[in-house]
């Protein structure tokens, strides 16, 4: 009862009142509602996490031309595994296997 008592004076205050409805508003109502809000950040780090993701494969592949282009050698493995690639005088088998 003393609590009640208490409230009474904030509650009949009408700046509290217009403030506390406009919190309210704000919070569930609102096109930017705290929901909203929460989900816009969870998106936020998903796409900042893909970007991180993508440009370390961007990174990797840089690596692998640069490798490419200077090494014949592994130019010759990558073509041969990647593309199925022979030389004129061989003949190529592929084993598929089956699980």
């Amino acid at each position: 009862m003393n609590r009640l008592k208490a409230l009474l004076p904030w509650l009949k205050n009408r700046y509290v009142l217009v403030g506390l409805s406009l919190l309210i508003w704000m919070l569930f109502f609102d096109s930017h509602d705290l929901i909203s809000q929460l989900s816009y950040k969870r998106k936020l780090n998903q796409l900042e996490d893909n970007k991180n993701f993508y440009l370390s494969q961007i990174d990797e592949v840089k690596e692998d031309k640069e490798e490419l282009l200077t090494n014949l050698e592994k130019l010759e493995k990558f073509a041969r595994e990647k593309y199925k690639m022979k030389r004129d005088d061989e003949d190529l088998y592929i084993v598929i296997r089956e699980e």
